[in-house]
């Protein structure tokens, strides 16, 4: 199989269960793809990564141009190989982390230069040199390079932004088509922005569909706006964008943000947020959040959830989980983010379940009542 195609296999209300077919895999939507920013799942082997369930990771072009360099890893066979991962990667394009990373950054219609939030080197960024080093790194799915539109944004301003990431896009599709890095199977997504106006989400949307890519994205959220605004921008978009093709949320979120998201026809997801949780203590679970390093676990025997598959939530008590964190043992990151990543992708198959029985909403109601009831303490 040499082809990226992409397969809708059932509906319920909005909420879409599917799968991607690529060269190195099929991803299994409503998918979550666990970040590995640098090319590593941080605190976590990518056979731990594997064994929750995950279909696909995330790297990202700007951290691996940085270090330890694109030509560096296509020398060593390229990003799966470089990071012992066989199935598919996608490749966040930079412009994100160049608007929240960089010490100094000069955007101009030819691109982006910014100084290294490591060493403040400068470097340049441009929509085809994005491509390339994508290219090189070997990505399956490859972001067009965008500008990440400030929030709060005025009207104006969200327009201006809006409208190079345009200019960017054909560009980016451009170079693409002509790469000479490029593999059979590879996709390349446009990125939505807009700010948290509708009209301009939906004009936008259109833009990018006119232009053509392999899947949508929507760019620009979680940097701040309230929930009831993503959702609302999600809304304002998804109407727009083709039904035979998948539609990626970047950088979201809790789960009650991939619940609604999906609840509203969302595909794609990644987010830091289950990795930096488990690094500092805190972990996802069936009833919510648990604070594992709160003086109340440090006699508890119970599992983390016993609810869950995976063994590190199952397996280990609390009381065991907090003396790890609070001794500063490596493991404790080590299985509280095993335990978060393998929640995430359980919430995600049960998302893909219920679609597939046609019992989404009831889902949706008992994934809310089992947050309504809490962590229930021990007797």
């Amino acid at each position: 199989m040499s082809a990226f195609t992409f397969h809708l296999d059932k509906t319920d209300g909005k909420a879409r269960t599917g799968r991607i077919d690529t060269p190195r895999g099929t991803i299994r939507t409503p998918a979550f793809m666990p970040v590995g920013t640098a090319g590593t799942v941080k605190a976590m082997t990518t056979d731990t990564v594997k064994s929750t369930g995950a279909d696909i990771v995330l790297g990202n072009t700007y951290h691996l141009m940085l270090r330890p360099g694109a030509e560096e890893v296509a020398a060593l066979g390229g990003l799966h190989s470089f990071m012992n991962w066989d199935r598919p990667i996608l490749t966040d394009s930079g412009g994100f982390q160049v608007w929240s990373l960089a010490k100094l950054r000069k955007m101009t219609e030819e691109g982006v230069t910014f100084q290294s939030h490591i060493d403040g080197s400068t470097h340049s960024l441009s929509p085809e040199r994005s491509i390339e080093i994508q290219c090189l790194l070997g990505s399956d799915i490859q972001m067009i390079l965008d500008e990440c539109t400030d929030y709060p944004a005025t009207r104006a301003q969200a327009e201006n932004s809006m409208n190079l990431t345009t200019r960017w896009a054909k560009r980016s599709k451009e170079a693409f088509n002509t790469q000479p890095h490029r593999k059979d199977g590879q996709a390349l997504f446009g990125i939505v922005q807009g700010s948290t106006f509708p009209d301009l989400r939906r004009a936008h949307a259109e833009a990018l569909v006119d232009i053509g890519f392999h899947g949508y994205a929507l760019g620009g959220l979680s940097v701040g706006e309230e929930q009831n605004l993503m959702l609302d921008t999600i809304e304002a978009a998804e109407p727009v964008l083709p039904m035979d093709q998948p539609r990626y949320l970047m950088g979201v979120g809790t789960p009650e943000d991939l619940v609604e998201a999906v609840r509203r026809g969302i595909d794609m997801f990644d987010c830091v947020m289950p990795t930096r949780s488990g690094r500092h203590g805190q972990a996802f679970t069936s009833r919510g959040r648990v604070a594992i390093k709160n003086a109340r676990h440090a006699a508890d025997p119970r599992p983390l959830d016993a609810d869950s598959p995976c063994e590190a939530a199952n397996l280990y008590s609390r009381a065991y989980l907090h003396h790890l964190y609070k001794s500063g043992e490596y493991l404790a990151a080590m299985l509280i983010t095993w335990a978060n990543v393998a929640y995430y992708q359980w919430l995600m198959a049960q998302m893909r379940e219920a679609i597939a029985e046609q019992r989404f909403e009831a889902f949706v109601a008992d994934f809310y009542a089992k947050r309504g009831e809490g962590d229930i303490p021990p007797l």
